[in-house]
């Protein structure tokens, strides 16, 4: 019997390079400059949600946040990548997370969305991993 352990990030697919290191930038920046600790647990999510939703809160224009949205969709990307065994995808420059049901998720534009005051990464991975466990 053969037995498949979860990839490692340096044996994880080519499509996973560059969301996994905008979600480290962000935690690394997050943890640098506002003292925000981040643990790719599926609950941090709810910190993250409120994160963006001081940013826009607070009038910062899009393009002044486009790069921290980006890396906080690819965190949340990250989250249900190890909460629910999926993997990154790629195709024209986007990124989306493909769960083991073969369904397809966005958390970049997920992020893009919640700034806009109409998303959610936590109920986005609250979907993605509920839809595998089922």
């Amino acid at each position: 019997m053969t037995t498949r352990q979860a990839p490692t990030p340096a044996t994880r697919p080519s499509a996973a390079t560059k969301p996994m290191r905008w979600a480290a930038d962000a935690v690394s920046a997050l943890r640098e400059g506002a003292r925000v600790r981040l643990d790719y647990s599926a609950q941090s999510l709810w910190r993250v949600d409120r994160l963006i939703e001081e940013i826009r809160r607070e009038g910062a224009p899009y393009a002044a946040v486009e790069t921290v949205l980006r890396g906080l969709g690819a965190y949340a990307g990250e989250v249900v990548v190890r909460q629910a065994g999926a993997e990154w995808w790629t195709s024209g420059g986007d990124h989306w997370v493909r769960t083991p049901d073969g369904r397809l998720w966005d958390p970049v534009d997920e992020a893009r969305r919640c700034f806009a005051g109409d998303g959610s990464l936590r109920l986005l991975c609250r979907d993605a991993t509920g839809a595998v466990r089922r």
